[in-house]
């Protein structure tokens, strides 16, 4: 049954039985939804104590701490280590709840976050490649590949409330990692000819409407057609409605709009999960109202330079495949998305990549770390990528890292907050350019800061306040989470790589 519109789903979420909404988004019934929302409707409804009694005699909750006093406290390197087996799942038996089972083992982030996530996974992989885990790397693609052909998309995250929307597509990106790490050396071209019909459907997703785009009609799902007849991408999500797992945080935000106002807006928050910036300035008219939201309209420049690569790999793997006029072709669509990256998203006077809005046909006025991506995926110039090397370490780079953005927001992609991937994107950009010292020292400011706050939390967390270390990151619908997959794969990646480079 769709639990998530049953009266007791509603009745918990809206009393606020849990601090955390996603607590009970994410419970497993003793035995099945269908039979305890059978017996809350001969019992309910119920409020208070004895609304919280029934649900606890009926689910059953995954356990979110980490066994701190089995793991080293004393070193990060050994730390990252010993925390994987704690972040290590089985492959799932279906437990009738609303985890999607998956049918290989898998890594989960951490914390609240007990599945599987499409972009974080990536992240993670950096880590367990260092250690040699090509095995859990090459179990989570497969995990991608059978929830893309079950869903339809790569989902948010294995969970049914997460299935209409995917994340940022970097399934290309962990790809290409296990064929140069592994399938390349055996030469394995059945696997890279399976791989790439994986990639395929992929862009097809993201692609889906394009053949239908017209003057009358110029956006579809996640393709726009911009002014100069261009295809862009940005993020979308079909339902709009307010997230099971946010219900209350959503509904309480969407009192006083009317209807079709309060659909816009769940429609913008969604999408705004989808690109696993959720919350961040860059999706809002006014930078401190979380209800000015309007990502749908916005063409995000990290989006399309992931799609710019996922053509890139598409066209590199044809090409070993020997289906030279696929390469060619898709080839080509790579070259006309970055004509258009340029077009829209490049501002040449400020020296930066902006994300453009196509409701007031302008590019924002928020600089980000999505800046980065492009010399990430080395769609930049080398002028631009001088320039971008130039505002991010003059304007972002603080004690801690880069700052996500340069607007102090309370959403916790802003400042004073960093996040590991987008430390990465820059680190491997820049790098990619020549520009190795300006690399290390961003590395040198996140090592140092999470030296610093290790010896004090004795954990790793999802973010930090990489401008004043003393103080925890904050901002957004939960607190600070422990874990935590992509810290500890992109600080095991940045020990690496100094290492290497002494």
């Amino acid at each position: 049954m769709n639990f998530v519109n049953s009266q007791l789903f509603k009745d918990v979420q809206l009393a606020e039985v849990f601090a955390d909404s996603k607590m009970f988004a994410d419970a497993v019934p003793n035995l099945s939804w269908q039979s305890a929302c059978e017996l809350y409707q001969l019992v309910g409804p119920l409020k208070g104590d004895a609304l919280r009694e029934f649900v606890m005699s009926n689910f059953v909750f995954a356990d979110q701490s980490i066994p701190t006093a089995k793991l080293d406290t004393t070193s990060v390197k050994q730390y990252i280590l010993d925390l994987w087996p704690h972040l290590h799942r089985n492959a799932d038996t279906d437990l009738a709840s609303s985890l999607m089972p998956l049918q290989f083992d898998y890594i989960v982030p951490g914390g609240r976050f007990q599945e599987i996530y499409y972009w974080d996974s990536y992240f993670t992989a950096l880590g367990l490649e260092d250690c040699g885990d090509l095995a859990t790397i090459e179990a989570m693609v497969n995990n991608f590949i059978d929830l893309q052909e079950r869903n339809g998309c790569i989902p948010n995250g294995n969970r049914v409330y997460y299935s209409s929307r995917s994340q940022p597509p970097v399934l290309a990106l962990m790809i290409a990692m296990l064929w140069d790490a592994k399938y390349k050396h055996e030469a394995d071209l059945t696997w890279l000819a399976n791989a790439v019909k994986a990639l395929e459907a992929e862009y097809q997703f993201w692609m889906q409407g394009c053949n239908d785009l017209s003057s009358e009609t110029p956006a579809i799902r996640r393709v726009v057609k911009m002014p100069n007849k261009a295809i862009l991408n940005r993020y979308w999500d079909s339902a709009a409605t307010p997230r099971p797992e946010s219900l209350k945080e959503d509904l309480h935000d969407a009192e006083g709009l009317t209807t079709e106002q309060q659909q816009r807006y769940f429609q913008h928050i969604r999408a705004a999960c989808e690109s696993g910036w959720d919350f961040s300035s860059r999706w809002l008219c006014d930078h401190n109202d979380l209800k000015s939201i309007e990502t749908t309209n916005i063409i995000p420049v990290d989006l399309n330079s992931l799609l710019y690569n996922l053509e890139h790999t598409l066209s590199r793997f044809y090409r070993l495949l020997g289906e030279e006029q696929k390469s060619q072709s898709i080839a080509e669509l790579a070259t006309l998305r970055l004509d258009a990256i340029n077009t829209y998203c490049w501002n040449s006077e400020a020296g930066v990549y902006r994300d453009y809005n196509i409701r007031l046909n302008q590019q924002s006025s928020v600089d980000s770390m999505a800046m980065a991506v492009p010399l990430f995926v080395g769609a930049a110039s080398v002028q631009q990528a001088q320039q971008v090397k130039q505002k991010l370490m003059s304007e972002f780079l603080k004690p801690g890292g880069l700052v996500t953005t340069l607007c102090s927001t309370p959403q916790q992609w802003d400042s004073p907050n960093g996040w590991a991937p987008l430390q990465w994107f820059a680190v491997k950009g820049l790098t990619e350019y020549g520009f190795v010292s300006e690399a290390q020292a961003i590395m040198k400011n996140w090592l140092s800061m999470i030296e610093m706050r290790f010896a004090e939390d004795k954990c790793l967390l999802e973010k930090y306040n990489v401008c004043e270390l003393v103080s925890r990151a904050g901002g957004g619908e939960y607190t600070v989470q422990q874990g935590f997959g992509w810290t500890n794969g992109v600080t095991s990646r940045f020990y690496k790589l100094l290492n290497d480079s002494l």
